[in-house]
């Protein structure tokens, strides 16, 4: 199990492009509690905790990069959601192509992908969290060439029907 950092680490030395697909309806991290407690409060946030992930996107993405991610979410969207959607829109700002897609939608398309980082299109990074309350707890590299193709067959399809941010935010 690759910890927080060794997966950082792979995000950082990619070569041409990151695709996620983000597959819960929540993500519960330590330094996310904060900012989506305010956000549900109705709070203003700087938004300086998010801020060295943006400047990664941006620097990447002047390199020539690529960052990409289909968030599959249930419909309706959780409250989780929405906040995502509404962070999401700094990442897009900042160079990020974010679509989503309806799970009722990737289930017709028979997507079964696991949540996970594909990286230049060879390497598949696993993410595992706590079924109980969302927390990421590592992450494993899947050396499997036929889970990585039938991971990039998926992401090709779900790229294909999902929706940019702003297109599905303004179905909500």
């Amino acid at each position: 199990m690759l910890s927080e950092a060794e997966l950082g680490a792979l995000l950082a030395n990619f070569k041409r492009e990151a695709f996620r697909f983000e597959l819960r309806d929540r993500y519960n991290s330590t330094v996310g509690r904060e900012p989506y407690r305010r956000w549900v409060a109705g709070e203003p946030d700087d938004y300086a905790w998010h801020q060295g992930w943006l400047e990664k996107v941006r620097a990447d993405r002047a390199a020539g990069k690529s960052w990409r991610r289909v968030r599959i979410v249930s419909v309706p969207v959780s409250d989780y959601t929405r906040y995502g959607i509404h962070i999401g829109q700094l990442n897009v700002e900042a160079g990020e192509d974010i679509r989503y897609l309806s799970r009722a939608a990737a289930e017709q398309l028979g997507l079964e992908p696991l949540d996970a980082w594909l990286l230049d299109e060879t390497r598949l990074v696993r993410l595992h969290f706590h079924d109980v309350d969302d927390t990421f707890t590592g992450a494993e590299l899947v050396a499997d060439p036929e889970v990585v193709s039938r991971h990039l067959a998926w992401r090709d399809l779900a790229w294909q029907h999902a929706q940019p941010l702003e297109t599905f935010a303004a179905t909500l």
